[in-house]
């Protein structure tokens, strides 16, 4: 999926408000495993008043020995995918599901830029994953355009907005 929509700071308040009320009206709890957001995901839902009663804690993991040790993510999957894949996304959201315990878990792991970026994965290439207790894994690939901010808001936004979708759908 590519997208050029840029975010601004009161749609991913918005957004975030909106988890607030679904995850605290059902009891649901949320973890976040991010890379190429570098936490920003977990900073917009606990700038929510109230999101310790829903918001059970967010790791950011850059290195390979990061996602490894931190989620469980395999030595193989990284070397045979790569960081930036579809393998290593379920790894992360299964991982942080398995080791920090919640009703949903949300992992992202991109190509923020400026550089990093190749002919198979350029610069806004990003793969995010959902993941709820009891379910399976959904991945999904977007390409974003824009510099380093505008790939991360718009990275923020699309994982959020899953994080909505999984629990409600």
């Amino acid at each position: 999926m590519s997208t050029t929509a840029t975010v601004d700071d009161a749609t991913l308040n918005s957004l975030a408000r909106d988890i607030a009320v679904e995850y605290s009206r059902r009891g649901a709890t949320l973890v976040t495993a991010e890379s190429c957001s570098g936490g920003w995901i977990a900073k917009t839902l606990t700038d929510i008043a109230g999101s310790s009663a829903w918001f059970e804690c967010g790791v950011v993991v850059y290195s390979y020995e990061a996602k490894e040790s931190l989620l469980g993510v395999r030595p193989e999957t990284l070397e045979e995918h790569g960081a930036v894949s579809r393998e290593t996304v379920i790894e992360m959201v299964a991982g942080a599901l398995a080791r920090f315990g919640a009703t949903v878990a949300v992992a992202v792991t991109g190509i923020a830029g400026p550089s990093g970026g190749t002919a198979d994965k350029p610069v806004g290439t990003v793969w995010i994953g959902w993941k709820r207790r009891g379910g399976y894994a959904h991945a999904e690939q977007f390409h974003f355009d824009g510099d380093r901010e505008a790939v991360r808001r718009q990275t923020v936004a699309a994982a959020l907005r899953g994080v909505l979708k999984i629990l409600t759908s």
